[in-house]
């Protein structure tokens, strides 16, 4: 993902047709600025700690806005957890389980689905594939692996 100035920040909300608000400007270019697929509330902690001013609720509704008009997507990981991803392209993910560090993989890595063994009246609109198992770092040092079931 490249970082964009802020002017272009500014151009990319106004072409959505979105009011830029400081709140929205801010809680984008956080989002753009990192890898990590952050939830709400460590946004929220890398917001304040610049201008401590923020709530949940803004960065919550910030976010809702920008998933409305397609520049961020929910990233559904694990249960209970919405993390958020300013990379809008088609790919998938690896959540390593030791460390939860949470990597790109792109869409290609993958072949297409196919439905039609199953019933000629589903049809797949989207999907992501979340691979699990260990980081680099992590399967470098002491951590016990478990037999894979792949």
């Amino acid at each position: 993902m490249t970082l964009k100035s802020a002017n272009a920040i500014v151009q990319t909300l106004k072409a959505q047709g979105m009011r830029v608000t400081p709140q929205r400007y801010a809680v984008y270019a956080n989002l753009l600025s990192r890898q990590d697929h952050p939830t709400v509330e460590q946004i929220l902690v890398d917001l304040n700690r610049e201008f401590p001013v923020s709530s949940q609720a803004t960065v919550y509704s910030s976010l809702q806005a920008l998933r409305d008009v397609g520049l961020v997507r929910e990233v559904l990981l694990e249960e209970g957890v919405c993390r958020y991803d300013a990379n809008i392209d088609p790919h998938h993910h690896f959540c390593c389980r030791h460390c939860d560090k949470i990597i790109d993989i792109p869409w290609s890595a993958f072949p297409g689905l196919d439905l039609s063994q199953f019933s000629s009246h589903i049809y797949a609109e989207s999907y992501e594939v979340t691979v699990q198992g260990l980081c680099e770092s992590c399967n470098e040092s002491d951590v016990p692996t478990r037999p894979s079931t792949i």
